[in-house]
């Protein structure tokens, strides 16, 4: 797990490279990977404060670096926004917006997908165990019944019960 300075440390350097190539480069498609680096770190930075979170310390401590965290990044989102408008790519920016949308509903879809394959498993599993103690269980009755069924005979050949067989 990546600690959530090292993180953000991360993310500030995608955007200081992306600032630098913006101010050098005529095309936007050319920043295409610096802005691919970007969004990863920023991923791996807004996950990396929630699983910080998760190991304890204040709310308050966490919940203001997560949002200011968001909010330097949605700043700079606004003026990578503005770097397609300006250079007439527009289309290309709202065809950005619908794939990631496409993307999310995925791996939303996939989240649930894979909750109820884990449901399930839990369920087989559970059916199992329980196959399993019902035939322990009723190994045990067979043997316990036929120790019994085996001392009564025993108890007949030796003329010390009256048996009627």
């Amino acid at each position: 797990m990546i600690d959530p300075v090292s993180a953000m440390a991360a993310v500030s350097a995608a955007v200081k490279m992306i600032k630098k190539a913006s101010a050098t480069v005529d095309d936007v498609a050319s920043l295409g990977p610096l802005i691919g680096k970007y969004f990863d770190a920023k991923h791996d930075a807004v996950k990396a404060v929630r699983d910080a979170k998760k190991g304890g310390g204040s709310n308050m401590a966490k919940a203001i670096e997560l949002e200011l965290a968001l909010k330097a990044q949605k700043d700079f989102e606004e003026q990578l926004k503005g770097l397609f408008f300006s250079s007439n790519n527009m289309d290309i920016w709202n065809n950005i917006q619908k794939r990631v949308a496409e993307m999310n509903a995925e791996d939303k879809a996939e989240a649930e997908r894979e909750k109820v394959r884990e449901k399930k498993r839990k369920i087989r599993q559970q059916e199992l165990n329980e196959i399993f103690l019902a035939l322990g269980l009723a190994a045990v009755l067979i043997i316990f019944f036929a120790w019994g069924f085996m001392e009564l005979i025993e108890q007949c050949r030796s003329g010390a019960t009256k048996c009627r067989w």
